[in-house]
Order: C-alpha cells, then structure tokens, then sequence
C-alpha cells in the first residue's frame, strides 16, 4: 500500500500528511496528532525514520502501537515509543 512512502522527501509536507493517513482509525488517531504536532520538531534523522515507519502495513503499524508486539528494528521501536510518548503527554486530541 504504502511502498513509495520510503523514499518520499522528509521536507515534503503534503506527502507525508497524506502518507499519515491510514486504513485504521485506531493508527489515524495516533499518527496524524504526531505528524501535526511533533514532526516539524524531530531531527532530519528522525524525520527519515518516521517516514520509513509511514511505509510499512497498517497490521504492523497496529500491533506495535496498541502494544501488542515490537518492531525488530530499534530505531522503529524508539520511534514507536516516541510517537505513543509524545501522544501520551499530549492527551486526547482532534485529529
């Protein structure tokens, strides 16, 4: 679904929103107030490893998300922790 997301450009927005925008409303809630509020803020690192985490299925996504398994990859994991970090602090928030 979402396999040229990888190499998408980290300082385009609108592409990025869009990638943002998922087939879940459990991940839509997660990932769009992150995009909306935090991404602007990360490292040009981190920005590359958001848009890579964008690239992978939805089911993946999920599951790592909800808690429920762990990418295998530690900068995925600690982006993971990151965006439910960031959400957590935030609390509630329209999408």
């Amino acid at each position: 679904m979402h396999e040229n997301i990888a190499f998408m450009n980290i300082n385009d927005r609108s592409r990025i929103q869009w990638a943002c925008r998922r087939g879940m409303l459990e991940l839509d809630i997660s990932i769009m107030p992150f995009f909306h509020h935090d991404y602007d803020g990360l490292s040009d690192s981190d920005k590359q490893l958001f848009v890579r985490l964008l690239a992978l299925p939805d089911p993946d996504l999920f599951n790592w998300m909800m808690n429920y398994s762990k990418p295998e990859d530690p900068g995925l994991q600690r982006m993971v922790r990151l965006i439910q970090t960031r959400n957590q602090q935030r609390g509630s928030v329209a999408i």
